[in-house]
C-alpha cells in the first residue's frame, strides 16, 4: 500500500507548467499584432498610413514565446530540480518580455525608430527579403500606439512571471526511482499474480519461463526459492 508521503505531489507543478505554455501562445498571438501606427508623407506617392507589429518592434518577443511554450513542455518531462531550473529561467525570459512593452505605454513609438523598421535596409534587424512599408524618403508625421498587442504582452509577462515562480516555489515531488533490482522484483511479483489469474494463459507461461518462475508453483512452496538456481 502506498502511503500518503510517497505520492508524487505536482498539482502546483503542473498548473505552473500550464500557465507558461498560456504565456508562450499569449506571446506568440501579441507578436502579430500591430504595436504602432504611423502616418506619413511622401513626396511622390503622396501620404498614407503604416504598422508595425510586435515582432517587428520588439524582435525577442518570438524567442520569449518559443521559449515558454518549451519551458510547458520541459517542466512536465524533468524532476524537481530541473522544474526550478526552467521556472527561474522562464521567469526572467518574461521580466525582459515585458520591458518594451512598458516602454511603449509610458514614452511612445520613437518616430525614427519606427521610420527605420519601416524602411528596407534602414535596420539591421530587418530581414533582407522583407517588403518596404514606406520609401525611405517618406517623412513620418506621427505615430499612435496600438495598445492590444502590447497589452496582451504585459500579461503573458505576468502570467510567465506567475508560472515560473511557481515552479521555484513548489516543484512538487518525485515519484522514487527504483533501481534494477526492485524493477525485477516487481516484475516477477506481476508474473506471479498474472499466473494465478490465467495459469493457462501461454503468453504467462513463457513470461514465468523467462523470469525464472515455476509455472507450477509461482509463489515457490512456502515462499522458497523458484525453480531455477541462480
Amino acid at each position: 500500500m502506498t502511503t500518503a508521503s510517497a505520492t508524487p505531489d505536482k498539482k502546483a507543478a503542473r498548473a505552473g507548467a500550464a500557465t507558461l505554455g498560456v504565456a508562450g501562445a499569449l506571446t506568440w498571438a501579441a507578436s502579430r499584432m500591430d504595436w504602432v501606427r504611423a502616418d506619413y508623407l511622401d513626396d511622390i506617392s503622396g501620404g498614407g498610413s503604416a504598422t508595425v507589429n510586435g515582432t517587428d518592434w520588439s524582435t525577442e518577443t518570438t524567442a520569449v514565446a518559443v521559449l515558454l511554450i518549451a519551458g510547458m513542455v520541459a517542466a512536465f518531462a524533468l524532476r524537481r530540480f530541473g522544474r526550478r531550473v526552467v521556472g527561474a529561467i522562464c521567469a526572467a525570459a518574461s521580466v525582459g518580455l515585458a520591458l518594451p512593452a512598458v516602454q511603449l505605454f509610458v514614452s511612445g513609438a520613437d518616430p525614427e525608430r519606427v521610420h527605420a523598421l519601416l524602411t528596407a535596409g534602414a535596420d539591421q534587424a530587418q530581414q533582407a527579403n522583407s517588403t518596404p512599408a514606406i520609401a525611405e524618403w517618406a517623412e513620418i508625421t506621427s505615430t499612435a500606439v496600438q495598445p492590444l498587442g502590447p497589452a496582451l504582452t504585459l500579461l503573458a509577462a505576468l502570467l510567465g512571471v506567475i508560472g515560473g515562480v511557481v515552479l521555484i516555489s513548489r516543484p512538487g515531488t518525485d515519484s522514487p526511482r527504483q533501481n534494477k533490482y526492485e524493477k525485477e522484483a516487481v516484475r516477477r511479483e506481476k508474473v506471479r499474480e498474472d499466473l494465478e489469474e490465467d495459469p493457462q494463459s501461454g503468453r504467462v507461461l513463457w513470461d514465468a519461463i523467462s523470469a525464472d518462475i515455476d509455472p507450477t508453483d509461482p509463489r515457490g512452496g512456502e515462499g522458497g526459492p523458484d525453480f531455477r538456481s541462480r
